[in-house]
């Protein structure tokens, strides 16, 4: 006579335990036409081996952590459609002390929305070294008409520069001129993962709250349903699509990613 299963006196432990049929899990970002998901398999991938608290790699740790928040960045401007992009930089010596950046950076943005009708305004800010002794400067993105005036007075510690993305392909739109913006400040974000003078707890970068991009959740037994779903939602087919199986030397599990004009 076979022994029967063993449960748990939790009932709620024993459920969370179950295995789950193995599927594809993927999260759809419908605002910024983008999608990300992973395989989920019936029972977890075994963890272990490291010292808690520590990466086993720590450069593979940087990378993806890097990645994760350029992923996230690149989804908010996509989603608030921030074309536009500004600089803020110090007069005289510049300004070197990290946290009085931030102060000084938070204070320009309370000033613009309560010059701009108080109406909430998305935006997102990365900070920069200065490439001389000259410290620290400010590249930004909105996604709205802000008068330069109003800015620059928003903006008494030094100059101000803005300017709305250009000289893309033509049916771009502020999608594309987003993502472009993303880009050029998701190469700072990435930028700072490698800066050992960075004050652990500061953020490396900063996004207005209240505009993160909505997520739907989107399952399905393949990486060809979950994203011929999403595609369905979206009305069109993806323009770049990318799959961990087609990385030779791919070290996690199964993931796929995709986007859509």
């Amino acid at each position: 006579m076979s022994p029967s299963p063993t449960t748990s006196s939790d009932p709620v432990a024993d459920l969370l335990n179950r295995p789950v049929p193995a599927h594809w899990s993927l999260s759809f970002y419908p605002d910024a036409r983008e999608a990300g998901g992973a395989f989920v398999p019936s029972r977890p991938y075994p963890r272990g081996g490291g010292v808690k608290g520590q990466a086993r790699n720590p450069e593979r740790a940087r990378i993806e952590a890097a990645r994760r928040a350029k992923g996230k960045l690149r989804r908010y401007c996509a989603a608030n459609r921030l074309n536009r992009l500004g600089t803020l930089t110090y007069r005289g010596a510049g300004c070197h002390d990290q946290r009085e950046v931030r102060a000084h950076v938070g204070a320009f943005f309370r000033t613009l929305r309560a010059e701009l009708d108080s109406k909430p305004v998305a935006y997102a800010w990365v900070p920069e070294w200065h490439k001389t002794d000259h410290g620290l400067h400010l590249h930004f993105a909105v996604g709205r008409f802000i008068p330069r005036s109003l800015i620059a007075a928003a903006w008494p510690h030094g100059f101000v520069h803005i300017k709305v993305i250009g000289d893309l392909p033509v049916g771009s739109g502020s999608l594309g001129e987003a993502r472009n913006a993303a880009a050029y400040l998701s190469k700072y974000v990435a930028k700072s993962f490698a800066d050992e003078t960075r004050i652990d707890g500061l953020h490396r970068y900063d996004l207005a709250q209240g505009f993160q991009p909505r997520v739907q959740r989107i399952t399905g037994r393949s990486p060809d349903a979950v994203i011929d779903e999403a595609s369905t939602r979206v009305g069109s087919n993806p323009i770049l699509r990318w799959s961990s199986a087609d990385v030779p030397d791919w070290q996690g599990g199964p993931a796929i990613w995709a986007q859509w004009a």
